[in-house]
């Protein structure tokens, strides 16, 4: 049985008129002098159904207390159990005001920071921050309640000793009904060991060179492919290139200092390798790459950056006209081996004519005279040795 608000506003009603009759019954007493005999049996009736009536409620209400009690527990469990998930979590934990004033601190954090869990209460996040990237922790939290999505910022901490460390934050923003900011969430990781992969991974991506047996091929040679292993290009610049329909070359990616390629990272049938410059190339087979896991690390990142400057390539032959390929084109080849100069950019590798029509799937007649364009503009030039020079690309 469940005593609504209805049924509470009934019973109510029922008891105030109970209550006015017996009322007038008591004051009857005193001015009549006979009770009618129907009068009292009337008032026993209705003061038995309120007792009754008072009986149920106090039950139900005894019962409705009973349930409210095991739920207040049962949430106390859950509140518990979460407090200590925040508390003995193994990443450091904070939660702040949305100017960064911490309010809440796990065991980890304190830890992490060297300093007693109840001190930190009230202290800004930014005081443990090292004083040359403060500027632009503070730029951060600015930004921070205009975003949807947790941020990621790699700042250095400093610890109550002075000891510093690097450190990724992780916040989400926490917000009320009406969407606006209330407090922040932080997780605090120190990835100083992360930091020494990537450097040791940096020392790898040198090792590659070191205790292999380099290749070398001259300019325009052919460079052969083998289906068990990836070249690594140590000096020079390499084309990759496939040949459409009509036996036209089509460059579908360079490979210069630091980057691989090779047959196994495409499904082209037919995909050719020719050095643009005297190049020296290493090895690397497969079977060592799947069994090595520090230089799987290494090698991952190269293979992405192959199959992204392959997309840049494909996106250039879907332009429409040919303008606009030739300059997506050019913004192409400065970022992957432009060289800064006093004039601008110069491109590193000198390509024909022929060369750049075949990467913007036109004719060399057309690249000479979007060239010659170009060039009268003032936005590229040449050097002695006939190297593009970009000045306004």
């Amino acid at each position: 049985m469940n005593i609504d608000k209805l049924e509470i506003d009934k019973f109510s009603k029922r008891v105030q008129g109970m209550s006015r009759r017996l009322t007038d019954l008591y004051d009857n007493l005193n001015t009549i002098p006979v009770i009618p005999k129907n009068v009292l049996p009337q008032a026993l009736v209705e003061l038995g159904s309120a007792s009754e009536m008072v009986n149920l409620a106090t039950e139900e209400l005894h019962q409705q207390n009973e349930e409210l009690l095991q739920t207040r527990t049962l949430l106390e469990k859950e509140r518990q159990r979460y407090q200590d998930l925040f508390e003995f979590a193994p990443d450091a934990y904070f939660v702040t005001d949305t100017i960064g004033v911490i309010r809440e601190a796990n065991r980890t954090a304190a830890t992490l920071l060297n300093i007693p869990q109840q001190h930190l209460l009230g202290k800004p996040m930014v005081n443990f921050v090292a004083l040359p990237d403060r500027q632009s922790f503070r730029g951060y939290l600015i930004q921070l309640c205009e975003c949807s999505k947790a941020k990621e910022l790699v700042v250095r901490i400093q610890k109550r000793n002075g000891e510093l460390f690097d450190a990724a934050m992780t916040v989400g923003i926490v917000r009320n009904q009406q969407h606006k900011p209330i407090a922040l969430r932080w997780l605090l990781r120190d990835i100083t060991e992360r930091k020494q992969v990537e450097l040791a991974l940096l020392k790898n991506d040198c090792d590659l060179s070191q205790n292999r047996l380099w290749h070398k091929y001259s300019k325009g040679e052919t460079i052969p492919l083998n289906t068990g292993t990836i070249w690594y290009v140590c000096q020079g610049c390499v084309k990759l290139s496939t040949l459409c329909e009509t036996g036209e070359e089509v460059i579908v990616g360079l490979a210069g200092e630091g980057m691989v390629f090779g047959s196994s990272l495409t499904a082209l049938q037919i995909y050719q390798a020719t050095a643009l410059s005297d190049v020296a190339l290493v090895s690397i087979h497969l079977a060592e790459i799947a069994a090595s896991p520090a230089l799987s690390h290494t090698m991952l990142p190269k293979i992405n950056q192959r199959l992204r400057q392959t997309e840049s390539f494909l996106l250039i032959a879907v332009r429409r006209r040919v303008q606009d390929r030739f300059h997506q084109l050019l913004l192409l080849l400065k970022q992957e081996i432009g060289q800064s100069v006093a004039e601008g950019i110069r491109l590193s590798i000198r390509f024909t004519h022929e060369e750049l029509a075949n990467a913007c799937c036109t004719t060399r007649v057309t690249i000479t005279r979007l060239m010659g364009k170009l060039q009268q503009q003032g936005k590229i030039s040449f050097d002695s040795r006939h190297h593009i020079i970009l000045k306004d690309i």
